[in-house]
């Protein structure tokens, strides 16, 4: 049985640990944010999204 994590999902809950720690400030994390937003609407999400298809099959499955 296999479980499937978007990766938004996956980098929201560790930006909201990232707050709860107080290992990234308010600023940071609107940072973050915007720029994921801003990167998603580039010429850049393609390689963007392609290297994370890589990167996730290259790591050994069960």
């Amino acid at each position: 049985m296999g479980l499937t994590i978007s990766l938004v999902v996956l980098f929201g809950v560790a930006l909201a640990v990232m707050l709860r720690f107080k290992v990234v400030g308010y600023g940071g994390a609107f940072v973050a944010m915007m720029f994921g937003f801003y990167l998603a609407s580039t010429g850049a999400a393609d390689t963007v999204n392609s290297l994370m298809n890589a990167v996730i099959a290259a790591l050994p499955t069960q």
